[in-house]
């Protein structure tokens, strides 16, 4: 399958997302900050980055330029709380969370494995 960064502040939030990921088959390396994710991008090619509900838009933000600077060629799927909206207009997709069924987190990535870089979905 794909490997996959997930990113995030909290790391019992982290837990969830890379259980269903690596439930549907894919490897999963989590981690909390824009500093891990430059040296964890230099050492691995990632398919799909899932930045996580949990960071704030600068972070967002920071995290995202990490991946774009280390990973250039990784989709971003940026998850959302409805309250925050979306902050990422770049990624390649989006989720609002909590979702109602978990599956949709693993779907979401497939989805974005399997189409071009100039299709977007939604949320």
């Amino acid at each position: 399958m794909a490997l996959v960064l997930c990113t995030g502040r909290n790391p019992v939030l982290l837990y969830t997302p890379k259980l269903i990921l690596e439930g549907a088959g894919h490897s999963v390396i989590a981690t909390e900050n824009e500093s891990a994710v430059k040296t964890i991008c230099r050492q691995y090619q990632f398919d799909v980055a899932v930045i996580g509900q949990t960071l704030s838009p600068e972070d967002k933000r920071k995290v995202f330029s990490a991946v774009r600077e280390c990973c250039p060629s990784t989709k971003v799927l940026e998850l959302f709380a409805e309250f925050h909206g979306r902050t990422l207009q770049e990624a390649g997709s989006w989720l609002q969370v909590p979702v109602d069924a978990p599956g949709k987190l693993a779907q979401r990535v497939a989805e974005l494995l399997s189409e071009n870089s100039s299709t977007k979905t939604y949320s």
